[in-house]
């Protein structure tokens, strides 16, 4: 009789968590389609180069030792990658979390509770039959109101059956990994930012060099005029042409001056630094680029670049959240156990008939109003698209970096050769005017023009130098380079 008993509750247990998985279970979403990744390109505008300058290590490809310090200050200084690493913390402390849930949760608890209940209750009822039984006396006679102390531990633990907990975790850790290349972005942007303002610091100061000689050359020029005009040669008006160029050219001094603090208190706050002077080499017109630059193949730019690997590990993160968020329209299975000293007289407490001790195991799933879980899962559906399409525009935006940056580097060689030959020819047209002028077969507008032009060629050179500097910074940082 009791074996047949047993075997029928076993039965209509098993039909239950049947009925339970049937009922919360049919209704699964199927996986989502990822959406159709575009084809990158086998090379960058034709190049074939098996190994690019990004697999330089910054210290190698910056050779000015004046700039490696200034790095090294700011990778030890600046703000931004001091917030980096304290999400890198923050990740880290996100997949510690989700790894505790997998363990069961051991709480240490110390209750102690009254309750008075109702003589037309069942616990009323239920007690006062059971204080009139011969078997009860004394201590163990229930009081009413009735104390309840607990001395002991309490678990629960969700038996991760069908790996949504191990998926949230795999993705915690995967977002982990991501704020770690996040973090490597942060360098590599740091360290061409600290470059770029080095090397216009240097082309400021090969302008300050430019008008300093320009202002030279203006003033004895100046001076000749006020002797001609003396001699009767020249009239008042030319003096006060040559004064006003002059003026002109210093002013533009002062504007320099002034672009070069501006560029040095960048720089110091991007070292974390308050304002000062900036140590540095020579300045750009002393400086050439290399002679070849190598970029390497298109796969070693997506496998090396930071911030396309962060949003690649972001794109993988959504989709294992996909699949825990999925795993929530099944029934969860949670177990709860207790083990302590239990009893309604404080007295009697630490005795060993105090001793409990109770398990309770039970399924539970979505069945009416699924609502709530259908739209996190189309959220996270919605999530990983989303990931997948910036990750898509992180690739987009990095070969047109690296075609603008390696395009920019060899126009702006060509127009530095050009504008080279133009400075050569106006200096000449200087010094023929200056004769002419001097022979009286020139007039001074003439002297002016001349003077100007060469200003303004030479200025121009020193900008495209700049730019060719800046372009093949950018074009390190755009494949990938700068970050170890």
């Amino acid at each position: 009789m009791e074996k047949s008993f047993i075997h029928k509750s076993t039965r209509i247990s098993c039909y239950f968590v049947a009925g339970l998985l049937l009922l919360s279970g049919c209704q699964v979403p199927r996986l989502m389609q990822p959406p159709k990744a575009r084809q990158t390109p086998v090379s960058f505008v034709g190049s074939a180069d098996s190994v690019g300058i990004a697999s330089q290590n910054w210290r190698q490809f910056f050779d000015d030792p004046n700039l490696v310090q200034l790095i090294d200050t700011a990778l030890a200084g600046n703000l931004d990658l001091r917030i980096a690493t304290q999400r890198i913390e923050m990740a880290r402390a996100s997949f510690d979390y989700s790894r505790g849930f997998l363990a069961p949760q051991v709480n240490a608890v110390g209750s102690a509770g009254l309750d008075r209940y109702g003589q037309t209750t069942l616990n009323g009822v239920g007690n006062f039959d059971t204080n009139l039984s011969d078997n009860i006396r004394g201590n163990l006679v229930i009081p009413n109101p009735t104390p309840d102390y607990f001395l002991g531990a309490r678990s629960t633990w969700e038996i991760d059956i069908w790996g949504k907990l191990r998926n949230r975790k795999k993705a915690a850790y995967v977002r982990f990994l991501a704020s770690e290349k996040g973090r490597h972005a942060v360098v590599t942007s740091l360290v061409a930012e600290v470059a770029r303002y080095y090397y216009s610091l240097l082309a400021l100061d090969g302008e300050q060099e430019i008008i300093q000689k320009n202002i030279t050359l203006q003033q004895r020029a100046l001076d000749l005029v006020r002797i001609q005009k003396q001699a009767g040669r020249v009239t008042e008006l030319a003096v006060q042409q040559f004064a006003a160029q002059l003026l002109n050219t210093r002013s533009r001094q002062k504007q320099i001056q002034q672009q070069i603090i501006e560029a040095e208190n960048q720089l110091n706050r991007l070292m974390g630094r308050y304002p000062q002077a900036i140590v540095r080499g020579k300045s750009l017109q002393e400086r050439a680029l290399p002679g070849q630059v190598l970029t390497g193949l298109p796969a070693r730019m997506l496998a090396r670049r930071p911030d396309i690997r962060q949003a690649e590990l972001e794109l993988a993160a959504a989709n294992i959240d996909v699949e825990a968020v999925r795993a929530e329209f099944l029934p969860s299975l949670n177990l709860s156990a207790y083990v302590g000293l239990n009893s309604f007289r404080a007295a009697s407490l630490f005795n060993p008939a105090s001793i409990a001790a109770g398990i309770l195991g039970g399924l539970a799933g979505p069945v009416i109003n699924r609502r709530f879980v259908k739209a996190n899962y189309r959220q996270s559906e919605a999530q990983s698209r989303e990931a997948f399409y910036r990750y898509q525009q992180t690739i987009v935006t990095g070969f047109g970096e690296v075609v603008t940056s390696l395009r920019g580097v060899e126009n702006f060689r060509s127009v530095v050769d050009l504008q080279e030959q133009e400075v050569d020819v106006l200096e000449n047209a200087v010094a023929t005017s200056n004769d002419l002028f001097s022979s009286g077969y020139a007039s001074y507008l003439e002297v002016i023009t001349a003077q100007r032009s060469v200003l303004e060629a030479e200025l121009a050179l020193i900008s495209t130098k700049q730019s060719q500097f800046l372009s093949l910074t950018d074009l390190y940082r755009a494949l990938g380079g700068g970050w170890e």
